[in-house]
């Protein structure tokens, strides 16, 4: 075949099959045309809820327990000080535990990485590991977690996955997937919103004049048209103008309400919430309700909190009976009513010590109430036996 001949059985371009066109100048275009990638963490709704919940889990403290058989205990030791108030050396455990949360909802799309540095046995630091130095390679049915190009076994990092992966149940998958489209539809109802707010082409009134006529044809004609019959010293002052030359016409401007974005964005909020797992109300649409927010600690806090200490005791304790557990004693919701009927029904019932019921309410403990009290007459629990009704004959038996 000769070179013309198969220079002409190249296949031409196909044609586009149809196109659109927007009547929008370049500048509307920009400011409406909503574009370019956005992280979850830079949207305002998804970053409010996130931090709502790594704030409240980062506030708990984290308790070093004991498992005895009569129940299970706290220890109060240098591990359990390190853990509960000094993770790292150049932040907090609340700061240490709201990065965390923050990276597996976030920037870690469902994992966070955090390297132990040990010496002679001893815990010295928890190193948290930016999400673009760590990646997970599949190793048979494991895997590995390489950290700047050096792997490593999973025993030897805490690895927290949230939402694992269906294929590998060691990776966690985030909420990416789930935000990607609200987040758009948020981006895109602000976008709109700020460019709606920003233009200059919503006029009240349309002034019909004769353009044939020279004085009327140039701006400065214009501006003094409306200096002369329209500007007047009063508020509520009538114009008065030529019939023949003149035509004014009202026009109503469009409103957000007429767009309808408060309703797409409080949509588009409950489901930020709802995938979330968080209350509307954290997010400004309804009210706070304490049975849901007692509700959100149940169902969201305190699981996630439980992934947490289940890798720290996996990865940091080597004794069968020891074990950490988040304290989520002060993030429900209650009344001082409550509490001091339900510290009441147990004091009662020797349940309960007066100091631990004081330690409710926020109360320093009392020298005086150290002792557990009876029903029957309130009398220490060693002195049970000296009632009178217990003695043969009551009051009449000494006589």
């Amino acid at each position: 075949m000769s070179k013309r001949g198969r220079q002409s059985a190249r296949a031409e371009p196909a044609k586009p099959r149809g196109s659109a066109a927007w009547l929008c100048d370049a500048a509307m275009f920009d400011t409406l045309a909503c574009r370019g990638y956005v992280s979850l963490a830079h949207n305002p709704e998804i970053a409010a809820g996130v931090d709502t919940i790594a704030r409240l889990v980062g506030s708990m403290t984290i308790h070093l327990m004991r498992n005895t058989e009569d129940g299970d205990i706290r220890v109060r030791d240098e591990l359990a000080r390190k853990i509960d108030i000094t993770p790292n050396r150049y932040t907090t455990r609340a700061g240490f535990v709201h990065w965390i949360v923050r990276t597996l909802y976030l920037e870690g799309n469902g994992n966070a990485v955090v390297y132990p540095n040990t010496r002679a046995g001893v815990i010295r630091d928890l190193n948290p590991i930016p999400p673009a130095l760590a990646s997970f390679i599949p190793d048979g049915w494991g895997y590995k977690v390489v950290i700047s190009g050096r792997a490593y076994k999973p025993d030897k990092v805490l690895h927290f996955a949230l939402n694992p992966d269906s294929l590998y149940p060691w990776r966690g998958t985030g909420y990416r997937v789930s935000l990607a489209a609200v987040a758009d539809n948020l981006k895109q109802a602000s976008a709109t919103q700020k460019g709606f707010l920003e233009s200059k082409w919503k006029p009240s009134l349309i002034v019909k004049v004769d353009g044939m006529i020279e004085e009327f044809s140039s701006p400065e004609g214009r501006r003094k048209l409306l200096e002369s019959y329209a500007m007047s010293g009063e508020a509520g002052e009538p114009w008065l103008i030529p019939a023949e030359q003149f035509s004014v016409e009202q026009v109503k401007p469009l409103t957000l309400s007429d767009l309808a974005l408060d309703a797409m964005v409080t949509l588009d909020k409950r489901t930020v919430a709802a995938v979330l797992g968080i209350p509307p109300f954290v997010l400004g649409v309804g009210d706070f309700n304490r049975d849901a927010w007692n509700n959100f600690v149940n169902t969201t806090i305190m699981p996630l909190a439980r992934l947490i200490e289940q890798e720290l005791t996996k990865k940091l304790l080597d004794a069968p009976d020891l074990f950490f557990r988040f304290n989520s004693w002060s993030l429900y919701s209650y009344s001082v009513t409550e509490l001091v009927s339900a510290g009441s029904e147990m004091v009662d019932r020797m349940a309960l010590r007066r100091n631990e019921w004081r330690g409710w309410l926020n109360l320093p403990p009392d020298p005086e109430m150290a002792e557990l009290l009876a029903l029957e007459n309130y009398l220490p629990a060693d002195r049970l036996g000296d009632q009178g009704k217990l003695v043969q004959g009551g009051e009449q038996s000494g006589a």
